[in-house]
């Protein structure tokens, strides 16, 4: 049976309503966030300067002269899709805990959000959509430091690698506010940091290769989204697209997803 004119223009009117609910969540942090961009763009660069210079400068020359990296002309190339991972994962995460946080531990607003009608799932996207801003506010400047390393543009601001970039943003985001809706304190959100966001930085394929490891620790590498994202960059950047692993894009938009479906049940469930 066809289906009428009316019934489509309301579930047009739905989904149009839907958005806009989920656009004014994000404007309502985006107003917070603009005040302060230079702060959230510089924020999260300290950490993978001191890991360009260390391992990519420092110990990068040693490896370079005993072996080849598997993507990019040396062990630095290879790091540097790795380091706009991990700022983006850090920023993410972050950023959107510690916001959601603030809201609901310190100022006490975030009961006046509850109190909207609006869609659990909506509130969840737009939260969501402004952790991808901060996260692509601060990969943006760690992009900037890989160009004015390696001279290649293109490697780094080419559609695939910056939708992989928009996708990890989107996986952490949703995950801090998950984490940022279930804490009582920020020394919780200190135990989330250093128990799940610190080894996956080390772990998430961000500074080797994950098709070396032995075959007993590939699994638990590869349950790390992290790790689909820094072998996905690195890829886009260095390699041709024929060999471009398109199983990592997937996997990030069904993780995002799976994130987003629990985050709304949060939403829908929260008592503060």
């Amino acid at each position: 049976m066809a289906e009428s004119p009316t019934s489509h223009r309301s579930r047009a009117k739905l989904l149009d309503t839907f958005l806009t609910d989920a656009l004014s969540i994000f404007w309502g942090d985006w107003l917070k966030l603009r005040v302060r961009v230079g702060q959230v763009a510089a924020s999260g660069l300290v950490s993978p300067l001191i890991y360009i210079v260390a391992f990519g400068l420092g110990l990068g020359s040693s490896l370079d002269a005993v072996s080849k990296p598997t993507a990019g002309d040396s062990y630095l190339e290879f790091i540097l899709p790795g380091m706009v991972a991990l700022s983006s994962m850090a920023i993410s995460f972050g950023g959107t805990t510690f916001s959601i946080c603030g809201d609901r531990l310190f100022t006490k607003t975030f009961e006046e959000m509850l109190l909207v009608p609006v869609h659990p799932l909506a509130m969840h996207l737009g939260r969501m959509m402004a952790g991808i801003v901060r996260g692509l506010l601060t990969s943006g400047s760690v992009i900037l430091v890989a160009v004015i390393f390696t001279g290649k543009v293109w490697s780094f601001l080419n559609p695939l690698f910056l939708l992989l970039l928009v996708l990890n943003c989107a996986v952490f985001a949703g995950l801090g506010v998950i984490v940022g809706l279930s804490v009582q304190s920020l020394e919780m959100v200190g135990l989330y940091n250093n128990f799940l966001i610190v080894p996956m930085s080390f772990l998430g394929a961000t500074f080797f290769d994950p098709a070396k490891l032995p075959a007993l620790l590939k699994p638990i590498v590869f349950c790390l989204p992290l790790t689909y994202t820094s072998i996905g960059l690195r890829s886009a950047a260095y390699r041709p697209l024929s060999e471009f692993p398109w199983y990592s894009i997937p996997v990030l938009l069904g993780v995002a997803a799976i994130l987003s479906v629990i985050g709304a049940k949060r939403f829908s469930q929260q008592q503060d």
